[in-house]
């Protein structure tokens, strides 16, 4: 049996949504597909009447600074984003993490909106995308109206999620059009770590993205972002607070970890880690992204590292 019955490739959001529409709910939305087909493939979705695939739209495509902000559009891809001096500038976290995701043929297809639309709560993008405190636009039309004009709205990150795996954007009408966050200024400054089983590309056994302003050593404000730590994303807010307004010196840092850990909800995978084996990773990875962070906003030095290892 034909896993699909019909491809599109839309030029334009309003396109896309018209072909989604015609199919009621029985169509799906595509972009690099390489965990979309593959779930296909093995049986773990339902075949579906057709794909949406939409790489070639312009405006998905796009990246610019405007009015304080970076826009990236959802089907950038990663080896893309890896290779945009902009995005090593304003998301370091962003460009480490894209880089570490897959090998490099999984890198060159697999879009930023595939990645947090498959909605793993470890999704390696989608924790910096947490960290960096961005918004997803989703376009949509809204059923069974007379008016079939295009809304979109702007999400958070967290919103987007509804379980392990499970988004709360629906894929057979709604697309995922962009993403924005706030430019980087001096003194700001993220970083990205992740630990995974050292043979293949396999999902990361913990990740961890930090974003943070410093203003004399001193903590303005930080964003901690880790996942698989529950059944989404999560923001370690807890340890942000103890941490907000307080000089970033080492002696503080354990004290910040425990906060995370107590954050955490931590469980066993069967083929990546146990719980007790992540409680000890989170230590370490938050002491080595946190003095990272906290480098490259007191130098302004922002040479990714680890692209491509992983």
């Amino acid at each position: 049996m034909s896993l699909w019955q019909h491809y599109h490739l839309p030029r334009s959001v309003d396109e896309a949504l018209s072909i989604l529409s015609g199919y009621n709910g029985k169509a799906q939305v595509v972009g690099g597909g390489t965990d979309l087909l593959l779930e296909l493939q093995q049986g773990r979705r339902p075949p579906v009447a057709a794909l949406v695939d939409v790489t070639r739209i312009p405006e998905m495509n796009r990246l610019e600074e405007r009015d304080g902000r970076v826009y990236l559009g959802a089907a950038i891809t990663h080896t893309a984003i890896v290779a945009e001096p902009m995005l090593t500038r304003h998301a370091t976290c962003l460009v480490e993490s894209c880089g570490v995701i897959g090998g490099p043929q999984v890198r060159n297809v697999a879009t930023i909106g595939g990645n947090v639309a498959h909605a793993l709560p470890a999704g390696d993008g989608t924790i910096s995308l947490v960290a960096l405190e961005a918004e997803a636009e989703i376009a949509s039309r809204t059923p069974n109206s007379n008016d079939q004009t295009p809304k979109r709205d702007w999400r958070p990150m967290l919103s987007l999620y509804s379980g392990p795996g499970k988004s709360a954007v629906d894929h057979h009408r709604e697309l995922i059009v962009q993403f924005r966050f706030p430019t980087a200024s001096a003194g700001e400054a993220s970083a990205f770590k992740r630990i995974m089983r050292p043979q293949g590309v396999a999902l990361p056994i913990l990740n961890l993205a930090v974003w943070m302003k410093l203003s004399d050593g001193i903590v303005d404000e930080i964003r901690i972002a880790l996942g698989p730590a529950g059944s989404t994303p999560l923001r370690a807010t807890k340890a942000e607070t103890y941490l907000t307004g307080i000089p970033l010196v080492d002696g503080v840092i354990p004290q910040a970890a425990d906060l995370v850990l107590r954050e955490a909800k931590l469980r066993t995978s069967p083929h990546r880690a146990t719980a007790e084996y992540r409680a000890e990773l989170i230590p370490v990875l938050f002491e080595r992204a946190v003095k990272l962070a906290r480098h490259r906003a007191a130098t302004g030095d922002v040479v990714p590292e680890g692209l491509g290892l992983a």
